[in-house]
């Protein structure tokens, strides 16, 4: 089920690009960016207390655009793997998320344009929850994945802030990890969840000062049988540059999907790191 879910959303894919007129391809403008962040406490002789440390983690963010006179085209690839290790204990996961998104919009001369999406959101390998005893194996790659399909308006008329709205059809895949998907009022046991609702997502980039930069994106999602529950997720990214190639990064994630659980989760880290821009 899930290499079929990607050959479909590579198909959609495929129907977006097929709308970019062929005189127009020349305007693509692609950037990649991978980065390295790293985090360590070593000790040596030290007679007061205290365990080596390290963590890293490492990430790569692709994008392409496209702009012509009446279509603009975004697509987005990220992936960010991290793992930690203290003392004498193995490694744990800290970061595994892969994130996808295409985003087609046409300018119709109104206040918002009408916009068509597709995102992609599951893990690069799997995951474990460290709280419990022999940390059982959590989630993995497309267990849960998310896809979501979204037609609505955009407003973009701001240079540091975009918006959009829209009716949402979200697959929800799962093969062990049932519990994303399962009904449990039915005697089967379902590994696929089909799901609409709305769906808003809100990206917003600030610079905060000459080597300091905030990136936020707020996306919410809310199903139409029960329009007073919301999942909502909101990374932020403060990145203050040291040089060409040395970066300090606080990320923080707030969580809450109440198929996961009833309480809000959240994350954050402080890392300093290498960053390349290749494109």
């Amino acid at each position: 089920m899930a290499y079929r879910t990607v050959i479909i959303y590579l198909f959609s894919l495929g129907l977006i690009l097929a709308q970019t007129p062929d005189s127009l391809k020349g305007k693509w403008i692609p950037g990649l960016t991978t980065g390295l962040g790293i985090n360590q406490v070593a000790f040596n002789n030290w007679v007061k207390g205290g365990e080596n440390s390290i963590a890293w983690t490492l990430y790569g963010d692709f994008k392409l655009k496209y702009g012509a006179d009446k279509w603009n085209f975004k697509h987005q690839l990220k992936a960010v793997y991290g793992r930690a290790k203290i003392g004498e204990a193995t490694y744990k996961t800290t970061e595994n998320d892969l994130f996808m998104e295409d985003v087609l919009s046409y300018k119709a001369g109104w206040a918002v344009d009408p916009f068509f999406s597709n995102s992609l959101r599951t893990q690069v390998t799997k995951g474990y929850d460290y709280k419990l005893t022999g940390a059982p194996n959590v989630s993995d790659f497309f267990d849960p994945g998310y896809i979501t399909q979204t037609f609505g308006f955009a407003y973009d008329k701001y240079s540091n802030i975009t918006t959009r709205i829209g009716v949402a059809f979200q697959e929800v895949i799962s093969n062990r990890f049932i519990q994303y998907t399962d009904d449990p009022e039915t005697s089967e046991i379902e590994t696929f969840k089909f799901e609409t609702g709305f769906e808003s997502v809100t990206d917003m980039n600030f610079k905060l000062d000459d080597n300091i930069a905030l990136a936020s994106k707020l996306r919410l999602f809310s199903r139409f049988e029960s329009l007073d529950v919301w999942d909502v997720r909101w990374d932020n990214v403060i990145t203050a540059k040291v040089n060409n190639w040395l970066s300090v990064n606080f990320t923080y994630l707030l969580l809450y999907e109440k198929a996961q659980s009833l309480k809000t989760q959240t994350k954050e880290a402080l890392q300093i790191g290498i960053t390349y821009s290749i494109l």
